[in-house]
């Protein structure tokens, strides 16, 4: 029998000294390994949006991983907030 996993939709905010043109990928792949599903909605030099969704351990997980990050960023914050499943 399946176990039933609750899913989540959050907004991370990953604010900091940000290199975009790494960090994307490594989130990417991050959130791949995690089974999460995730669409970037905005890069900058100061601030990623990224939009995730899956279980909220696994959410928690991917904001551990980012709040490390690879060598080259340094994040200050990560600001999480939930997402209603109406359409926008």
């Amino acid at each position: 029998m399946a176990q039933d996993q609750s899913h989540f939709r959050e907004r991370m905010t990953i604010l900091g000294d940000l290199d975009a043109a790494s960090f994307v990928p490594w989130i990417q792949r991050h959130a791949a390994k995690l089974g999460l599903s995730q669409a970037i909605r905005h890069t900058s030099s100061v601030r990623i949006e990224l939009e995730v969704a899956g279980p909220e351990e696994l959410i928690d997980m991917m904001e551990m991983g980012c709040s490390l990050g690879p060598i080259d960023v340094w994040v200050e914050t990560i600001e999480r907030t939930p997402i209603d499943d109406q359409t926008d």
